[in-house]
């Protein structure tokens, strides 16, 4: 199935229609700025088709926390999407909903959105707006779709307000659920880490020796995929796992079926990893220290494995010692960003 296809097809059938504003409320939208981070590269979103207001950001931040986005209303994105750990559903390997419907792949963090192009381990959402959309209308998630979801927003009073506050057309209809959920995502910035801190020269924090020591080796053997101060350079790759034979799970092929595609999930960000376990699309490992000894020594070839990962002598792997390993736990801690974790503008109510 061609999933990107099919995503954008919903979106060209969306539901515009419900109430007309029953109010004689003014729009008045107050704008909300976003600072970028210094060590940060430019923002991908378009925030000229999608200004940020302080009402807009609130509205999709109840929407985000709102379970009438689901069959059983029970299920909000947060369900999957918990603060304390980047915003992934900690200690599943796979996303759950609805009525026990158990998903394929592990939930991704929520952080840094913007400032990238594609979304899903298989890039199925071209758009930020678009990726609720997977989710929403999934039967094994949140199993419900954009009709019954608008016509449950609209017979609340408190939601027809408040899309009136946030929209100049005052309309409860898909389009403007989607934008307000993308308006709170874009404010999700995690750039606080004691990482970013050193890079920018901040508050005077240094890393320690062994920081230090596994920060060469991240640039040495991981950073041409972990790319940028985003630690992703949002390709896609097959690395090696051997294949899951109970979900046989296709990866990007799934969206252009293009066999060099076969079996390639996108880099993901690095950022609070320490948090976010377990790792890989479908939650394998547990630990960091599991991902690094897969990639030292526990990679196959499953027939489509990136070349960045072949080794001089013909094996498969990124050779490291049990040192480097230390160094570069040690050093992926420091971009856990407490701050951005504990932040009371992302938290439920």
């Amino acid at each position: 199935m061609k999933t990107k296809f099919s995503v954008l097809v919903i979106l060209g059938t969306l539901v515009f229609s419900c109430s007309k504003s029953d109010s004689t409320e003014t729009y008045v939208p107050v704008p909300v700025v976003v600072e970028m981070p210094s060590n940060f590269p430019d923002m991908a979103y378009n925030l000229d088709n999608n200004p940020l207001t302080e009402a807009g950001v609130e509205l999709g931040k109840r929407l985000f926390y709102e379970g009438k986005l689901s069959a059983n209303d029970a299920i909000p994105c947060a369900f999957c999407h918990e603060q304390a750990f980047a915003f992934t559903h900690h200690g599943h390997t796979l996303s759950h909903g609805v009525n026990g419907g158990i998903g394929f792949r592990n939930a991704q963090p929520i952080q840094n959105l913007a400032f990238q192009n594609e979304f899903m381990w298989d890039g199925a959402a071209s758009h930020l707006d678009l990726q609720p959309i997977i989710p929403l209308t999934s039967e094994l998630e949140m199993g419900e779709t954009l009709s019954n979801v608008v016509e449950k927003l609209n017979a609340e009073p408190y939601y027809r307000q408040q899309f009136r506050k946030a929209f100049q057309d005052g309309e409860v209809n898909s389009a403007n659920m989607l934008k307000a959920l993308s308006q709170f995502m874009i404010t999700m910035i995690s750039s606080n880490s004691k990482y970013d801190k050193y890079i920018r020269n901040e508050d005077g924090v240094t890393l320690s020796q062994i920081e230090q020591d596994g920060r060469a080796t991240f640039q040495n053997k991981c950073a041409s995929c972990h790319a940028t101060d985003l630690f992703t350079d949002q390709t896609y790759r097959n690395n090696g796992l051997p294949v899951n034979p109970q979900l046989n799970d296709l990866g990007r092929f799934n969206v252009l079926e293009n066999p060099d595609d076969l079996y390639k999930f996108k880099v993901p960000s690095l950022r609070n990893v320490e948090v976010s376990f377990p790792y890989m699309h479908d939650g394998r490992f547990s630990t960091l220290e599991a991902v690094l000894n897969f990639y030292d020594s526990g990679m196959v070839d499953n027939g489509n494995v990136d070349s960045i990962f072949q080794r001089d002598d013909g094996t498969l792997g990124i050779s490291l010692n049990t040192y480097e390993k230390e160094s570069l736990i040690a050093f992926l801690k420091t971009l856990t960003d407490n701050e951005f974790l504990n932040d009371e503008r992302f938290s439920e109510y």
